[in-house]
């Protein structure tokens, strides 16, 4: 019997069967962790493969740190110096957010020779070139540009060279700024418009520059040939990439503009736009040499209110954003008249019904006509 069994087996391996334990062997040997002999391609490649995943890690721990750094520096560096509610008598709150965002031509962060080569003029203070009312809400982000020469009512406020009181007199928008800052600014544009003013940001002339050149210019389509001796703009006609200066003079310049003031609101929110989209593509965010300096560029004269906190500011940009997106509505306020002369200067004239009823929209987080 013994015999013939092991003729049996000699038989089967000489037809080509292979025994158990060799293919038990076989099969551990292709296991990363065998010890019935070495490693083969198997193992080869999971080894590779966690080597992937370590570095992948590793990396993205890398960004997150970097990113988690900027942000903890970002939050205690915003100058939180405006109070909205310094004059009281506030319109009640409205559905969805209003935050005004301000350029100012404040020259803090400016050399001598900067101020000279930006054509940023001279005088002490500051003031506003631009002026943009950002809703958002339920109906996505609508952006409507308040154009420095609109004629409002200032409120009754104190003047501070004479210590007397002044009644509520009509001015230019802007004066609202010269005569009393953001506070008077925000105040007059809540008792013009109706609407709660939730947030205020302000950026001066060398936050505006450093924040384009950081990111490496803002790429803008012009129609024509622009040249402004005031501004400094000196621009082709076409498609072509601004530095901080060039953009600073484009938003400035308006003499080259058939509208004036209104079309210099136009352009202030079209590349106001297109910096946010571009600041926020994925080479900048995700870039720890780029993300730092680009925050550090916008913090550096960047004015808040002091409720505004760094997740409401990124909110707000966002928002921006999603108007250069498409996501969102571009819009001048209505106006009646341009150039109308006045004991002022000349001035731009809200249309009274159509004005009223786009503001009564934000109010009621309503999409406002086109």
């Amino acid at each position: 019997m013994t015999g013939g069994a092991e003729g049996m087996r000699g038989a089967e391996e000489a037809e080509g069967e292979v025994p158990a334990a060799s293919v038990t062997r076989e099969r551990f040997a292709e296991r990363p962790s065998s010890r019935y002999g070495p490693r083969r391609a198997h193992a080869r490649k999971s080894k590779k493969r966690r080597r992937l995943r370590r570095t992948l890690l590793v990396l993205l721990a890398g960004v997150v740190g970097a990113v988690g750094g900027t942000y903890g520096w970002a939050e205690t560096s915003l100058r939180r110096d405006v109070d909205l509610g310094t004059y009281g008598d506030r319109p009640p709150p409205g559905e969805g957010t209003n935050y005004l965002i301000v350029g100012s031509d404040s020259r803090d962060g400016l050399s001598e020779q900067d101020v000279k080569d930006l054509h940023a003029g001279g005088g002490g203070g500051r003031r506003t070139d631009s002026m943009m009312l950002l809703h958002t809400g339920a109906n996505g982000a609508t952006m409507v540009s308040l154009p420095r020469d609109s004629w409002v009512t200032l409120p009754g406020r104190l003047d501070t060279m004479t210590g007397k009181r002044k009644r509520p007199e009509g001015d230019k928008l802007n004066a609202a700024f010269s005569y009393g800052g953001p506070e008077l600014l925000a105040h007059t544009i809540e008792r013009n418009t109706g609407l709660r003013i939730d947030h205020y940001a302000e950026i001066g002339f060398a936050g505006f520059v450093n924040i384009v050149d950081a990111i490496g210019g803002v790429r803008m389509c012009l129609d024509r040939d622009i040249k402004d001796e005031k501004s400094g703009a000196d621009l082709r006609k076409g498609c072509q990439t601004l530095n901080g200066k060039q953009a600073l003079a484009f938003v400035r310049q308006r003499h080259q503009e058939r509208e004036g003031d209104l079309g210099r609101s136009k352009n202030q929110q079209k590349l106001l736009s297109t910096l946010a989209h571009q600041a926020a593509s994925p080479d900048i965010l995700f870039d720890p040499r780029e993300i730092g300096p680009a925050a550090q560029a916008g913090l550096d004269t960047l004015i808040v209110d002091d409720d505004m906190s760094l997740p409401e500011l990124s909110r707000m940009f966002r928002a921006v954003q999603s108007v250069s997106g498409g996501q969102g509505r571009r819009l001048n306020v209505p106006v009646s008249g341009i150039g109308i002369p006045t004991s002022k200067g000349n001035v731009l004239k809200w249309d009274a019904d159509e004005s009223a009823r786009l503001f009564d929209d934000l109010r009621h987080d309503r999409p406002p006509a086109a």
